[in-house]
């Protein structure tokens, strides 16, 4: 897509954005953000490669003169990757006063958690459930699993593209 792809800005949603949060999808699977950390909601748009860093990291895109690295959420959680369609989008994030794309399958709505909806993530043998995850709510007939933006954005090399 182009620089002038449709754009959702979420300051449009009001100031009390405590307890809301972004879902989106990755597969069958429901994942949420906090809405607090998102700035927008873009269409996929092609990205400039950055030679030598992890394949989860698709390159950098000119954002209305901001430069911003974009981070396909699929591959850095270890799902296989997937062609990009008409429902791929870019949900940009404030990260550390820097902006970073996270690449989603589609995005679904916002929704209210209340603090006795979020549950603590179960704790499975040799499996790392709480790498990149904050918590757990139940929506409905499904589950909504929380990313956490600060972990899942604390390492190798997504912290030395921001900025």
């Amino acid at each position: 897509m182009s620089d002038n792809a449709t754009v959702t800005t979420v300051s449009a949603l009001g100031n009390d954005l405590a307890g809301k949060y972004l879902t989106f999808y990755i597969g069958n699977c429901t994942y949420g953000v906090e809405l607090v950390h998102v700035i927008e909601i873009i269409g996929i748009q092609d990205a400039t490669s950055v030679p030598g860093v992890p394949a989860y990291i698709k390159g950098i895109i000119n954002l209305r003169g901001r430069i911003v690295p974009v981070i396909d959420v699929r591959l850095k959680i270890g799902e296989e990757e997937k062609a990009y369609d008409e429902r791929t989008c870019i949900i940009v994030i404030n990260w550390q006063e820097s902006l970073v794309g996270l690449i989603v399958d589609s995005v679904s709505e916002v929704i209210d958690f209340s603090a006795d909806q979020l549950s603590a993530l179960p704790e499975f043998s040799n499996v790392n459930t709480k790498k990149y995850l904050s918590s757990v709510c139940k929506t409905g007939n499904r589950l909504v699993l929380n990313l956490d933006c600060e972990k899942f954005l604390t390492d190798d090399t997504v912290s030395e593209l921001h900025g």
